[in-house]
């Protein structure tokens, strides 16, 4: 079974600068895409980044521009460079991974960590 740990949450203030981790663990798999979504209060969850396994980047409009992601595939890590941010960026970030076990590709939710931007 393959384990999620996020990391890198807090509280900033409006322009200042995060950068989110998460890290896949656990039995042997073969991660696929990694992605960020986040929920802010009373809201959906929304998409914010992919990254495919050959390195292909799909953002949100809202972070075009200010967000980047990026992954260490020798680490089972996906990053998330998040600058300039907003009040509006106040939410829970939650990676999402799928991977292939054995011939099954599933696909598995971090814990969230929290992000809070200040005015």
């Amino acid at each position: 079974q393959v384990q999620l740990v996020e990391s890198g949450g807090g509280l900033v203030q409006a322009g200042e600068s995060l950068r989110l981790s998460c890290a896949a663990s656990g039995s042997p798999f073969s991660i696929n895409n990694m992605a960020w979504h986040r929920q802010a209060p009373g809201k959906q969850r929304d998409f914010v980044a992919r990254i495919t396994t050959s390195g292909n980047i799909e953002y949100a409009e809202s972070a075009k521009g200010r967000f980047t992601i990026s992954r260490d595939n020798a680490k089972n890590t996906v990053y998330l460079q998040m600058n300039n941010l907003k009040p509006e960026d106040t939410a829970v970030y939650y990676c999402y991974v799928d991977y292939w076990s054995g011939l099954s590709l599933r696909g598995i939710w971090g814990q969230g960590t929290q992000v809070t931007v200040s005015a």
